[in-house]
């Protein structure tokens, strides 16, 4: 298990982004990751292009901390590019029929496993598989890092929940969070915000309601000290400018 893992999301679909489907993948994932302590890094929603495929797992591979949850294209149609892209980044080309997965494909669909839907055995060589719940045609992974799920939210869920739990059930590494909102311009913080350091992630959330400026400050940190220290500078300078404020994030305020 990677100990400080960056996750990403690659959910492949034209009919995501021409408007035919809804995607599902991002929130239950995203959830899952929450739940555990984990965020993600990023999520890309792409169509079935094989070179914009290849490209995104070229990204991501070079991120020597990555995890990759990969939605979508391993199926046996002539648009389902998923396995070959993943054997080009990740394994050089190499494939080669998984005994394993091919059982479950004979096993479930018998005779009408051939001609097409046997191919779905042909995986990335060394691959590892994830059980598919509803029809027993396996989702796979490799290096314990990278993970190749159905498009479909029924066939895909399970498999998030497989693979989290075997191999990232839980963040140890505490987080600790504050936050205000300050009732006043972003700009007028602007200064104090350059001045926080880079161990401590900064977010700055403006809005205006009936006409007043108003800004959602959250600062979180694995060190509890530094960002106590770091966030207390806010308070004081809100009350040293007679700054209205209040220890909560607004937009959780109903």
């Amino acid at each position: 298990m990677i100990k400080k893992p960056n996750f990403y999301s690659v959910i492949i679909g034209t009919e995501l982004l021409n408007g035919r489907r809804k995607d599902a993948h991002f929130a239950f994932l995203n959830e899952q990751l929450l739940k555990r302590g984990w965020t993600h890094k990023a999520s890309f929603v792409i169509e079935d292009d094989t070179k914009l495929m290849e490209n995104i797992y070229k990204l991501i591979k070079a991120d020597e901390n990555s995890v990759m949850f990969s939605y979508g294209g391993i199926g046996a149609t002539p648009d389902d590019y998923t396995r070959q892209i993943a054997a080009k980044v990740f394994r050089d080309g190499k494939m080669q029929y998984h005994e394993k997965a091919q059982e479950l494909i004979i096993n479930q669909f018998k005779d009408e496993a051939y001609p097409h839907r046997i191919e779905m055995g042909n995986l990335p060589i060394n691959a590892k598989l994830l059980k598919n719940v509803v029809n027993n045609v396996a989702g796979f992974y490799l290096d314990d890092r990278f993970f190749f799920t159905p498009g479909f939210p029924s066939m895909s869920q399970s498999m998030v929940i497989e693979a989290l739990d075997k191999h990232y059930s839980k963040n140890d590494l505490i987080k600790y969070r504050k936050t205000l909102t300050a009732f006043c311009g972003e700009n007028d913080l602007i200064s104090l915000m350059k001045e926080v350091p880079s161990e401590i992630e900064l977010s700055s959330l403006p809005k205006i309601i009936d006409d007043k400026r108003q800004v959602v400050l959250s600062l979180s940190s694995s060190n509890k000290t530094l960002l106590g220290t770091n966030f207390q500078k806010f308070i004081d300078f809100c009350e040293e400018k007679n700054i209205k404020y209040i220890l909560e994030d607004t937009n959780k305020i109903n």
